[in-house]
């Protein structure tokens, strides 16, 4: 067993909030659980790519999982995978891709582990068909801090394997699990971009190309009157056309340093969403892209979240069902522009009705929409909280791997299954997300 390393800080995507932990390193599923008793409770961390607390424990010890980086068989006909848990979604593409095998779902980052992205049930642009990453986990290893390991699938521990998925890291350390990934033939995606103006606009598009695989839309939260909930609607495929499948290059870009406070402010941002609409000369373009921008356009510059200063970030993520969806967004939307704050990272797609496997899983048949804006505490503070009650008031919910915000009241109005999953969480692992949310700091 490693030592334990004291460190100041252990910060999330978001830099906030930020709490003092010791690490514990895990290089071995052997390592865990510690041979001694970690006071204030433990917490296994991937990459710490998500942006509030879930991936926290304030005074607690965090035990990262990047050392457990094996892959571990994997069948070149079926494309099933099985991996540690520290393995990141980059480390399978790089080995994936190459033999024609691609991510069945992933997020807007593949700096993510295999076990944050069943921890959160990372969902992508192809939800609407592919669901969930955890419906593409066939099986996987569970350890409790007790030494009692289990297997889980949908037909062994399937009420381990449900709280697991989407469980939060609380379950448990994840040592390993299998994967089912899909074949491609190319690097290249079939590429089209729409520009909308309005909501109606979107539902529209979004309803027309649910027979395409990826659909995602970026939305302009800053402009007001005729070009309100303007944006550019991204739709595409997989190439048939047989193509060469080296890895990608690694990141040479990297954000240097952190942007003054004054740096993001309503002006710049407005800019910079007018710009962004304007990119495309005509309303509808088509094109061949490579996947990596498609999917990972940020991933090219590392440390990209320095752009929003020292303070850090809040993301703000939503599901809002369909029945009263154009009229939750737009006054979600109304409330963004009010509040003076901004944001150029704007994300407005559809979830689908494919069931994920997680009790405790976020994405449900409606729209979300992600958006970040840099933290000033006098404003964005406020905007948050309202955010939340709207977004409970409208019939929604938040996405805990994006909050840093939301009151224990409003989580469990969210999550009413929060008590049956809480029967699953290991006694010796919690989080400061899961103590703030259960009240546990009151």
């Amino acid at each position: 067993m490693p030592d334990k390393v004291h460190k100041p800080a252990f910060a999330s995507w978001g830099r906030y909030p930020v709490y003092d932990a010791a690490v514990l390193p895990l290089n071995w599923a052997s390592d865990f659980p510690p041979s001694t008793l970690q006071l204030n409770g433990m917490l296994p961390v991937g990459m710490g790519r998500s942006y509030g607390d879930v991936c926290l424990l304030k005074d607690g010890t965090l035990l990262p999982t990047r050392g457990m980086d094996r892959l571990l068989h994997f069948d070149p006909q079926t494309g099933l995978l099985r991996c540690e848990s520290g393995v990141t979604l980059a480390e399978i593409l790089n080995f994936g891709v190459p033999r024609g095998w691609f991510l069945p779902v992933t997020p807007g980052t593949k700096y993510v582990t295999v076990g944050g992205a069943i921890a959160n049930d990372i969902h992508g642009k192809n939800h609407h068909i592919a669901g969930t990453f955890g419906g593409h986990v066939r099986r996987f290893e569970l350890v409790r801090s007790d030494g009692a390991a289990m297997l889980c699938s949908p037909t062994d521990n399937e009420d381990w394997y449900a709280a697991t998925i989407g469980g939060l890291g609380l379950t448990g350390l994840i040592t390993w699990a299998e994967v089912q990934l899909k074949p491609i033939v190319s690097r290249l995606i079939k590429y089209e971009g729409i520009q909308f103006r309005g909501l109606d606009e979107f539902i529209a598009l979004s309803k027309a190309s649910q027979h395409l695989e990826y659909t995602v839309s970026w939305i302009d939260c800053v402009s007001q009157g005729k070009n309100f909930a303007r944006g550019i609607f991204m739709q595409g495929d997989h190439s048939e056309i047989p193509a060469p499948l080296p890895q990608s290059p690694e990141p040479k870009l990297v954000f240097p340093f952190d942007l003054p406070g004054f740096a993001l402010n309503r002006a710049s941002m407005s800019a910079f969403n007018s710009l962004y609409f304007h990119k495309q000369f005509k309303k509808q373009v088509v094109s061949l892209v490579d996947y990596e921008p498609f999917f990972y356009p940020l991933d090219k510059v590392l440390h990209w979240n320095r752009m929003y200063g020292k303070r850090g970030l809040l993301q703000f993520q939503c599901v809002v069902p369909w029945d009263n969806g154009k009229h939750a967004i737009t006054e979600i939307l109304k409330a963004i522009t009010a509040s003076g704050l901004a944001s150029f990272l704007a994300v407005l797609k559809v979830f689908g009705d494919v069931k994920s496997p997680g009790m405790m899983s976020f994405p449900a048949p409606g729209i979300t929409l992600a958006l970040d804006f840099p933290i000033k505490p006098e404003t964005s503070f406020p905007l948050f909280d309202r955010l939340a009650s709207m977004t409970l008031e409208f019939g929604g919910r938040l996405y805990p791997a994006k909050d840093a915000r939301m009151t224990a009241a409003q989580f469990q109005a969210f999550y009413p299954q929060w008590q049956q999953f809480a029967r699953y969480r290991d006694p010796q692992i919690s989080s400061s997300f899961w103590e703030r949310v259960t009240g546990e700091w009151e």
